[in-house]
């Protein structure tokens, strides 16, 4: 038998605030982090750089042939054509890797792999496919080339002393490329956010285990940690607590004993006898808001302990999800110095009509079906309304209803 738990009577949401209330409070709670590590490059795709990057070398750090032919002196070829081709005599041979050991002088040439350096005395490269091999070591060259044609200058890409990337960029494939060019094998850049997940609840159970009467499988916490994962943070999911002040104070303390970034409880935030996020924030920390004009996720609580944001999501599937890329998202990317989320949008309209309730700002999950967005959501205990959606439309809270073919934005997940 469980202890007795503090409430002995539900306590209901009797004021509630707009959407765009609640993220001005979240940001205003979001201070992104100042630690910083050092990774490889090869961990580092979508990490945030911490540190300018200065290039210390040119890059490339030579004249390079940017065309596989012959490298020559540019005036030797002037009026060079397929009936009157310009005979020059090859010294060598260089490939990609190797250095040239002759100079280029009037009437001689040099046959070049691209990105091999370029010999000296040679200011062009004539293309392999505007040549011939005459006799001996002879080359004609068929059409003419201008000075630096076909030359990778050194420094043409990247100059020393060159600011190449400030701190705050978020690092891509490409950006990744440029920095290996300077021979740097690992770089600075931001932690990534540390969230912890408490998912509470006498009813849920990790998948895996057997269900025991009146139990169901534990969703929140994998929905939460992908979501987490996909916006730059790290998710550490604790063990399911049951619904007493005595085990939640427990987990709780273990967990700040850890300094995550970010708190999460999953369930408990609505007014039922056994809802005690509420009770547990005002004990550890303090209240900024529990409830918000929106549907579906109106129990959401949100507060701080010390510095660290803490979000009561509720325990309903499509609640906490919805939540968490309405809410928990915007905080985390701006913790964790990554820009805003840019959502990829479609201009499509409804299939049918669809009704809101005014007060609330609602979220409504759709799928897109011949060209027009069809509803998805069932309930806010049903996952499916998420997991077979394509994405979702907004309806603000003063609008009652969205007409049939009217053109709605449909944000796809």
């Amino acid at each position: 038998m469980s202890e007795l738990v503090s409430k002995d009577k539900i306590r209901p949401i009797r004021n509630t605030i707009s959407l765009d209330g609640a993220l001005a409070i979240i940001t205003a709670n979001a201070a992104p982090i100042d630690r910083k590590e050092d990774v490889s490059l090869f961990q580092a795709n979508g990490r945030v750089l911490a540190s300018e990057i200065v290039a210390k070398i040119d890059v490339p750090p030579f004249d390079r042939a940017a065309m596989d032919g012959f490298a020559v002196i540019a005036e030797d070829t002037t009026g060079a054509n397929q009936q009157s081709p310009k005979k020059l005599r090859c010294l060598e041979t260089v490939h990609s890797g190797d250095s040239p050991t002759k100079s280029v002088s009037r009437g001689t040439c040099t046959e070049i792999a691209t990105g091999a350096p370029m010999p000296e005395g040679s200011n062009a490269v004539v293309m392999a496919e505007e040549t011939h091999y005459g006799t001996n070591s002879d080359v004609n060259v068929l059409k003419p080339v201008l000075p630096l044609q076909h030359v990778g200058q050194c420094g043409a890409d990247i100059k020393s002393g060159q600011s190449l990337l400030q701190p705050g960029s978020v690092l891509t494939p490409s950006r990744l490329g440029s920095i290996a060019a300077l021979g740097k094998a690992t770089v600075k850049v931001f932690e990534r956010p540390q969230i912890a997940i408490l998912s509470t609840g006498n009813e849920i159970v990790e998948p895996g285990r057997s269900l025991g009467p009146g139990q169901i499988y534990d969703i929140n916490q994998f929905t939460l940690s992908a979501i987490i994962g996909e916006h730059g943070g790290t998710p550490t999911s604790y063990s399911i607590t049951t619904d007493t002040l005595n085990a939640l104070e427990a987990i709780v303390e273990s967990c700040l004993n850890n300094e995550p970034d970010i708190l999460v409880f999953s369930g408990g935030s609505s007014v039922g006898k056994r809802d005690l996020t509420l009770d547990i924030l005002e004990k550890f920390g303090e209240v900024l808001f529990h409830g918000i004009s929106i549907k579906p996720g109106k129990p959401t609580l949100f507060g701080r302990i010390g510095k660290i944001p803490v979000f009561g999501m509720p325990g309903y599937p499509t609640s906490c999800l919805s939540n968490a890329y309405m809410l928990l998202v915007p905080l985390l990317r701006r913790i964790a110095h990554l820009p805003p989320h840019r959502t990829q949008t479609v201009l499509l309209p409804t299939a049918k009509r669809f009704v809101s309730t005014v007060g609330k700002h609602q979220f409504y999950t759709v799928r897109i079906v011949n060209g027009t967005a069809v509803p998805a959501f069932k309930a806010s205990g049903d996952i499916t309304s998420m997991s077979k959606a394509d994405g979702y439309i907004e309806i603000p809270e003063k609008t009652a209803s969205i007409e049939k073919g009217q053109l709605v934005e449909v944000r796809l997940f």
